[in-house]
């Protein structure tokens, strides 16, 4: 891809990004910023998070309204979901910006790219949607939908060659931003934590419907925990004051032994991994955090009842969490559904405390290498690019 866009004879000034949760917030953000050192005076509209915000984005709405998971969840908020998906194509449409982004949420923005690129609109998705997993004729949708996919995963840019459809492997933001090592010193700092303690992180997820799933289970594992090692504390992060009150409820009905060290930090996730030996955390974005800190993880999941019973004829993959499948190995722990127990947990938790680690790092720093590729620039002459290269 070429490098410097900035004189190209087809100049951008508007372009449209729709991301529909905190993970595409950070890449939205990210691709924003990259974007505005080739073209300093382009406009942002769309949808997005606080990041995108502070990058100058002209929101629509809330990404709240998109934050959806489950069949089941989105059945019931289908027709919201569907107004919005209008409100945001009728915008596009008037607004003609130059080139159209969907970060992630495929289900959301795969239709409106489709209907943007009927119209003439240069449409990029940035993160694949897990096509290679299931449902892969997918893949004729999407290229139907877009101009190019920006993928994060190298495995991912190969799928799509097999099927002819214009891919980028860009890498992943995360592992550009976090050096291969980090001061564990710092993070306590941060969290004005005592450096001598010994923390194990419990991260139950961003969602209500994840904490709801997930704190129950990880809060008895911290009991099983600290009866096993006393001399540990336990640091649970909160995305937003929900997400607190909503742990501090679920702290308050536990019956956990007035000994036991929980300390609720607001945000600071980040921090929260570094200062602790071994987490406990919710699949997703943040499994990959955790890989690239070089942190021991058990990486867990649960659905609705009713969620799980028609996705498990659909999934048809060996792992679910990120640093499985990057490796394509089983290099953490996954708990899927009724394994996701106490018992479990605290097992894998004091493995971790109790055996040598240094092979697992190792691993996880050779996995940081490969996807750090500076890809926020790397995405944005990847968008430019493709603009330029229809504008021929």
């Amino acid at each position: 891809m070429p490098q410097d866009l900035n004189h190209q004879s087809n100049p951008v000034r508007c372009i449209g990004l729709v991301a529909g949760e905190a993970s595409g917030d950070i890449l939205g953000a990210s691709l924003m910023r990259a974007i505005k050192q080739r073209h300093p005076e382009v406009e942002f509209i769309g949808v997005g998070g606080p990041l995108m915000a502070a990058e100058g984005l002209q929101s629509l709405f809330s990404f709240e309204r998109l934050a959806v998971m489950g069949i089941v969840d989105v059945l019931k908020q289908l027709p919201d979901l569907l107004a919005a998906r209008r409100e945001v194509v009728t915008c596009m449409l008037n607004q003609r910006p130059d080139i159209f982004v969907g970060i992630d949420a495929p289900d959301f923005n795969i239709p409106i790219e489709l209907k943007l690129k009927q119209a003439g609109i240069t449409c990029v998705h940035y993160v694949s949607p897990s096509v290679w997993a299931w449902r892969q004729k997918r893949v004729f949708k999407i290229a139907k939908a877009t101009h190019r996919v920006l993928c994060l995963l190298p495995f991912e840019k190969q799928f799509y060659d097999r099927f002819d459809v214009p891919a980028t492997f860009v890498g992943h933001t995360l592992a550009d931003e976090i050096p291969l090592q980090s001061s564990r010193e710092l993070a306590c700092e941060a969290l004005n934590i005592d450096p001598q303690q010994r923390y194990f992180g419990v991260l139950p997820g961003s969602r209500r419907s994840e904490v709801g799933l997930l704190i129950e289970p990880f809060l008895q594992a911290a009991r099983i925990l600290h009866d096993q090692h006393p001399e540990y504390g336990f640091l649970i992060p909160a995305v937003n004051p929900e997400r607190r009150g909503q742990i501090e409820a679920a702290i308050a009905t536990a019956s956990l032994p007035a000994s036991l060290q929980l300390h609720i930090i607001d945000q600071q996730s980040r921090q929260v991994m570094l200062a602790s030996d071994a987490l406990m955390l919710a699949s997703g974005t943040v499994a990959l955090e955790a890989m690239l800190l070089k942190r021991p993880m058990v990486v867990s999941y649960r659905f609705s009842a009713l969620n799980y019973a028609i996705l498990k004829r659909l999934v048809k993959v060996d792992y679910f969490s990120l640093p499985n499948l990057i490796a394509n190995q089983p290099l953490v722990p996954e708990l899927l559904q009724e394994a996701v127990t106490p018992e479990a947990l605290a097992t894998h938790m004091s493995h971790f405390i109790s055996q040598p680690q240094q092979a697992l790092l190792a691993q996880f720093e050779q996995l940081h290498q490969a996807i750090a590729l500076n890809a926020a620039d790397t995405a944005a002459d990847a968008v430019l690019a493709t603009h330029q290269q229809r504008a021929l």
